[in-house]
Order: structure tokens, then sequence, then C-alpha cells
């Protein structure tokens, strides 16, 4: 049998997707909080809407919190009231309806811990959001902060508890939103990950020490928002597969948890990585992260995505056809061509639908 390419179809859980190229997750930081913190608003209809046109066969939304004191920012979207779950209803219902190829999205269920109340990137100041302008207390495995961010309150058992509590009750209005998928954000350096990393995870109780106990929050979040979804719905998980700082998280140590979360319910591996420490020297370039995806495909025996800096389609293409991944996520290539997909699949010469107002596009001559 062939190996799939990026335009062949791929089903997780029951749930059938269009073809392998997917849209990562990418913070906007444009909830106006006048109008309601959390709520997803125009802008994120425009965002995501745009590349289901384009031909995206899975979105995955961006960072959104499960809780308000999970937000990075006091811009950040959430969905832990119903309001909010009704502002992205309104969302799922547009990229549903304006997908050329069925376009499904997910959305990515986060709590930012000690990187938490932080201003948003396009303002003026840097670091930890002062209390006059509206910044909260934040929460992390012990009270270490991140760089020169403020210092976290260490979460004790009730607090943790409360945390997965926090995860199944956006699950649940997750599907009340009519979301195709929910994705566990346990990377770059958020609550989960510090949970995760050694380097951040110095706890000496049952939720530290260990490899076991530093996984036993992300594990718990795990079964909670698995037993609130359908059985139907996949559920993945995206994991940062290096620290990129000796004494830190390896691919190994990555591959033995996604060998638990699959036990666990989760159909999809996302692979990043860092995020955890200041400072960490990451060596950027196209595919960077690839190898990490192909390790942990290959020890776990879970379905991956492939992520980071990833923006041709020949590239995508080979990915896939390598077995490395099962999919390829594409977040600046997205922003650059937000009908990437289309594009694509007129350079590989697959036959991907275009929607019918854009169909006098869909030739090769570039005039």
């Amino acid at each position: 049998m062939a190996a799939p390419g990026l335009f062949d179809p791929l089903e997780l859980r029951g749930l059938p997707l269009a073809h392998r190229g997917w849209v990562a997750p990418m913070c906007q930081y444009s909830v106006d909080p006048a109008a309601g913190a959390g709520v997803p608003n125009d802008w994120h209809l425009m965002h995501l809407g745009q590349f289901a046109a384009g031909g995206a066969a899975l979105i995955l939304t961006e960072a959104t919190a499960v809780s308000a004191e999970g937000r990075i920012s006091p811009r950040d979207t959430g969905l832990w009231t119903d309001g909010q779950a009704q502002a992205w209803s309104r969302i799922v219902g547009f990229v549903h309806r304006h997908g050329p190829v069925g376009t499904r999205i997910g959305v990515q269920l986060a709590h930012a811990g000690r990187k938490a109340s932080t201003y948003w990137p396009f303002a003026a100041e840097r670091g930890s959001v002062a209390p006059a302008d509206g910044g909260w207390q934040t929460v992390g495995p012990t009270t270490e902060p991140f760089g020169d961010y403020a210092a976290p309150a260490a979460l004790d058992e009730a607090g943790l508890l409360a945390v997965v509590a926090d995860f199944r009750a956006a699950a649940e209005r997750a599907v009340q939103a009519g979301f195709d998928a929910v994705e566990i954000h346990a990377a770059h350096g958020y609550l989960l990950h510090q949970f995760l990393s050694p380097l951040v995870n110095t706890r000496r109780d049952g939720w530290g020490g260990t490899a076991a106990n530093r996984s036993r929050l992300v594990l718990a979040v795990v079964a909670a928002v698995r037993s609130a979804i359908p059985d139907a719905m996949p559920l993945l998980l995206r994991v940062s597969a290096s620290d990129w700082v000796p004494g830190g998280l390896e691919p190994a140590d990555l591959a033995g948890l996604a060998v638990r979360a699959r036990d666990a319910g989760v159909d999809l591996i996302d692979v990043s990585s860092g995020g955890a420490v200041a400072g960490a020297q990451i060596p950027l370039g196209p595919g960077y992260q690839v190898p990490f995806a192909a390790e942990i495909r290959r020890e776990s025996g879970l379905p991956v995505g492939a992520v980071g800096l990833i923006s041709r389609p020949a590239h995508a293409q080979r990915i896939i056809a390598e077995g490395s991944a099962d999919a390829v996520l594409i977040a600046r290539a997205a922003l650059r061509d937000p009908h990437w997909w289309l594009r694509a699949g007129v350079d590989l010469g697959a036959k991907v639908p275009w929607p019918p107002q854009y169909e006098r596009a869909a030739v090769t001559e570039d005039y």
C-alpha cells in the first residue's frame, strides 16, 4: 500500500478529516475585556473563518483558558462561562458552513499557570500585568517565577483538583458549543507543562519528584476531559517534546507519557517544544521539531502532528509520506496565506475543492 500524502483523508476516533493539513493554535490576544472577559468576537470569526474558506481540514483555536486565572493575558479567549460558549458556537457554525472541504474545528483548552497575567504582545508594557491594569495572582507547581514575571502561588491539593474540574467543565462547554474535537495544551511552559518538566516542578509530594508524579496532573486532566466529551469526539494532546535545556524533558520522556495518554483516551499527540524556562536556546529552522514527532510516533504507536516552521507544500507532503507524522499543522504560513491549502493542492496536483466564489482562481497560470 502506498504511503499517504498530505491530501489523503484521515479519521480520528470516527471523525473524518478531509486531509492532513491543519491549522495550529495561534494566540490572537484580541478579546475586548470591556465586552466580556474571555469572549471571542468578530476578529476571531474572521481569523478562523478564513482558514475554513482556504481549505484547511482541521482548525485548532488559540489557547482558550479554562478559568479566568488561567489566561495568558486579559485579552485571551476563555471557555469558563456559558456566554463564552455561545460566542464560540457562532464561530463553530461559521466554520462548518464555509469550509469547502468540510472543515472541522477543535478548541485548545489551556491554563497558563505561572506564565499567566501578562501584558498582551501589542501593549507597550511587558511582563506581568500590574494590579492596576487588571492583573491577578498566578499559580504554579511552586513559588518560583518564570524569568522576571511575578511569583506564583504554589497550588495545593484543593487547587490542583479545582484545575482538573475547570478543564472538565470547559470540555463540557466545548461540546455545547459544537466543537468537533478538543486539544489539551500541555506545552510551551504553561501549567500542565510546568508540572511535567523537572526544571520547573521541584515538588516532593505526590504531584512532583518522579516522572510518574510529574505526569499525574496532565493525566488527571486527560481523564477528566475524556469523560466529559462524547466517545466519538477526538482528544488531542499538545506537548513540548524538549525543554532545550540540560536536565529538562526529552522526546523519550514524552513518548512514555504518550503511551499513558493513549491508554487514557488521547487520539493524537501534537508535538511542539520549548517554553518551560526563560533563555533556552532553540535551533529554529524548517521542520526543526519533526524528528521529535517521528520519535514519539514510533515509540507510542499514536498518530502525531508535526508543527514548526513548515511552510512549503512539498515539505509538508514529504513529512507525511516519510511517516514522520500523520498530520502537519501550520501557523505563520497560514497567516501569510489563509488559502495555503488551496494553493498547496494545486502545487501538489491534488483535487482540493475550492469555494465556488473562488473557483475562477483555481488555475496554475500566474495571471
